[in-house]
């Protein structure tokens, strides 16, 4: 597994690094584990000003690191500045947070039963295996509430960013973390293994592809650690006859293009009623052709390249094997530079459930567009999915829209906006999506020993 920055804009590989040996991985755990020795007994006061001042940090060069974002992953600027915003948000969160989540629950028992509470206690090293879409983001939403609950962590970040998790390395020690509890290297597959079967590593977390979740999850089984996974989606994005096409076509354009598609909770899955289909399409459409690709770093660009050539290519296949089987792919807009790993915007209609398009995830400027005959029949089709991530409603009654978002098998919907993506709310699916969630209590809680303390009188009967 090479680790390199390839500047997807220009395709020039500006920067390579050396994979880390197996010493070095047994070094890194050894160190991980002597950390977390000494950060479990840090008062919650002190790991809280660690990630405090790493969020101002983050602030005070935003666009510096946000630089290293587009320089390696070609996302738009202006985004990876939201990223890094989002990210020092998430710090800031747990931060603020992280000692009430770790509070002990009392449980509510009879008189002979005595008092019982259950307490909360961090278990030790994690592995966190983290993707490329979100450098930062991703490393942010498991370190921050795992660092506040105690724990110490070890990252294997995707091999085409390594200068991002490098900086986010240095972030941490830069705010004062204590040598050991953040440590990134550059593992290969088999090493991730070697990590999860030491004894004093206790799970992962892993955001990534299906194939990568499963090979991760199977290894974590085997040695009967804990594991989180978030393994991306086909959102579905429901238009309902009473929306308001305008600026739901809008928000439908930003939903699937924004960070060039590749988000697993873009909308890509565009489900709309017989009713509004033309408009909505006609609407859509016009907006998508008015998108700007080119050089991420400019200001006037709105699509960014892909994130590699290779990530570029399989999305053309996937167009080329859709239509081989029945799908209509219309091209929208003016045409892509040639230089770049740039996807030209395309709409898929004529998409049927014998086509294997109909249930892939397309991690790029792909539309899937279907008409449904009715409200009971988008739902019908935002639920024939083998993935469950998030999903979206758009329409102009509120209560409709809740209950439409209960019928729909996801981890997350929203009503009026693709997605909202903040440290305050939990993120995680269900089916093929993964399991687990990240984010608020619940992400924190993902790894930590909720152990029973229960005083009882010693007379009491058995």
């Amino acid at each position: 597994m090479a680790y390199q920055t390839i500047n997807p804009y220009t395709g020039e590989t500006l920067k390579t690094f050396p994979n880390t040996t197996d010493a070095q991985v047994q070094q890194a755990i050894e160190s991980a584990h002597n950390a977390f020795l000494s950060w479990r007994d840090t008062p919650f006061s002190q790991r809280a000003a660690v990630l405090t001042k790493a969020a101002q940090l983050l602030r005070a060069s935003k666009l510096d690191f946000a630089k290293i974002l587009t320089l390696e992953m070609g996302k738009l600027l202006a985004e990876a500045q939201a990223e890094v915003e989002l990210s020092a948000e998430i710090l800031d969160y747990f931060a603020a947070h992280g000692e009430a989540f770790m509070q002990p629950d009392t449980l509510p028992v009879s008189k002979a039963n005595g008092r019982a509470i259950v307490a909360r206690e961090p278990l030790g090293v994690l592995l966190a295996v983290e993707p490329w879409n979100f450098p930062y983001y991703q490393v942010a939403r498991i370190l921050a509430p795992q660092l506040m609950a105690g724990n110490t962590l070890l990252l294997k970040h995707a091999s085409n960013v390594p200068q991002s998790a490098l900086a986010f390395e240095k972030l941490m020690r830069d705010a004062g973390l204590i040598d050991g509890a953040f440590i990134n290297r550059f593992v290969n597959h088999t090493q991730i293994e070697t990590i999860l079967n030491d004894t004093r590593v206790h799970g992962v977390a892993l955001t990534g592809s299906e194939g990568a979740g499963a090979v991760v999850a199977a290894a974590a089984g085997k040695a009967l650690k804990k594991s989180t996974l978030e393994l991306g989606g086909a959102d579905a994005f429901v238009v309902l006859e009473d929306a308001d096409l305008p600026k739901t076509a809008k928000w439908g354009v930003f939903g699937r293009h924004w960070n060039a598609g590749q988000v697993c909770v873009s909308s890509k899955r565009m489900i709309v009623v017989d009713a509004v289909f033309d408009e909505y399409l006609r609407l859509y459409t016009e907006g998508v052709a008015g998108l700007k690709a080119g050089d991420p770093m400019d200001p006037a660009t709105t699509l960014a390249p892909l994130s590699s050539q290779g990530a570029a290519d399989e999305v053309k296949e996937k167009i080329r094997q859709a239509v081989a089987h029945g799908a209509t792919a219309t091209e929208v807009g003016p045409k892509v530079p040639t230089q770049g790993a740039f996807v030209q915007p395309t709409i898929l209609t004529n998409v049927t459930p014998d086509n294997p398009a109909y249930h892939q995830e397309f991690f790029g400027p792909v539309s899937m567009i279907w008409r449904a005959k009715d409200e009971a029949d988008a739902v019908r089709i935002a639920n024939d999915s083998p993935y469950g991530l998030r999903g979206s409603v758009f329409t102009r009654d509120e209560k409709r829209g809740e209950a439409v978002a209960r019928k729909i098998s996801t981890g997350m919907v929203f009503i009026n906006q693709p997605t909202r993506v903040k440290a305050d709310m939990p993120f995680g699916g269900v089916r093929r999506s993964g399991y687990g969630r990240e984010l608020i209590n619940l992400g924190i809680n993902e790894f930590v020993n909720h152990k029973l303390i229960n005083v009882v009188d010693i007379d009491a009967p058995f």
